[in-house]
């Protein structure tokens, strides 16, 4: 079968689309063959070697979390799944970004009727990471939330669910994407030079909470803006999270197939929307990064092995 390998940390001429030995699954493991993975800019980071201390890979490496597929094969001891059954899910193994992937069934839910396999194969990592996010900041009807990178994988569905729980959210985001945020009930914000003024006119004056899903001083803003460090949570900046007391909550804190199955099945009725930008097929891995590692795309990118 194909799958994605690198074989030492760098750009994206490290990655390989290889020939390797088709896994098989043990007790308690199905083998999905994969018909929708997304990519994450963690799984960037990873590869350069930027979260080595954090992550640190073992050579060769896989890549991939997310993914969406037909069961072919059952381990032992499965219970809840058939062979031809539609399933989404993840993997922590870093090995969906492949024809075949082996993946514990206890991560995996059955994809709803209506749900595209785009949607389904990029949901796991920005779903889970949004849910956890503004689960983390505690919203409800009287706020107001600020989420940085609100077009992107993660802060478009951070959106969406953060005004779910009736808050007044203002999004942070390039012009070309604030009509998509206005259909979605989010003000949004011009991100850059006088954002901060920006964001006191748009909030009157009233911040209450603050997401950040892109990194890069979005924590000090956030300090400058009178939140309390309880209320602002960050999936990138660590060391600013540390420094002010802010919360870090990712997708690990919601990574369970409850949480994924929820909101599939929210996309599945459309009630949440999870844009895709784009997608590749595997033999263009790197391509598909070069495009995600601009920082630039509204919503996922996604690979079709």
């Amino acid at each position: 079968m194909k799958a994605v390998r690198f074989h030492a940390y760098g750009g994206i001429d490290v990655l390989r689309v290889e020939d390797v030995e088709r896994p098989v699954p043990g007790p308690g493991q199905v083998l999905v063959e994969v018909r929708a993975a997304g990519i994450q800019p963690g799984e960037a980071n990873i590869r350069t070697g930027a979260l080595h201390e954090r992550w640190p890979a073992v050579f060769p490496s896989g890549q991939g979390s997310d993914l969406a597929g037909v069961v072919v094969e059952l381990g032992s001891q499965v219970r809840g799944f058939a062979v031809g059954d539609e399933v989404l899910g993840f993997t922590h193994r870093r090995a969906s970004h492949a024809q075949f992937v082996v993946v514990d069934d206890v991560n995996l839910v059955a994809r709803p009727a209506g749900l595209s396999w785009d949607v389904a194969g990029s949901l796991y990592v920005a779903g889970t990471t949004a849910y956890a996010s503004v689960f983390a900041v505690d919203l409800d009807a009287e706020d107001t939330v600020v989420v940085s990178g609100a077009a992107g994988g993660v802060g478009s569905i951070a959106v969406q669910l953060a005004r779910r729980s009736g808050a007044t959210v203002i999004g942070l985001a390039g012009e070309r994407n604030h009509a998509w945020l206005k259909e979605h009930g989010v003000i949004p914000v011009t991100y850059g030079e006088g954002m901060a003024e920006r964001i006191r006119q748009a909030s009157v004056g009233k911040v209450d909470a603050f997401i950040d899903t892109f990194g890069d001083g979005y924590v000090e803003l956030a300090v400058a803006l009178g939140v309390r460090p309880e209320r602002i949570n960050t999936i990138r900046d660590w060391r600013a999270a540390a420094k002010f007391g802010a919360r870090t909550h990712g997708e690990g804190a919601a990574a369970c197939a409850v949480v994924i199955g929820q909101l599939a099945r929210l996309a599945a009725r459309g009630k949440l929307e999870v844009p895709i930008a784009r997608t590749y097929p595997l033999d263009q891995v790197r391509e598909a990064f070069h495009d995600l590692e601009q920082r630039r795309t509204h919503g996922k990118i996604v690979l079709h092995p």
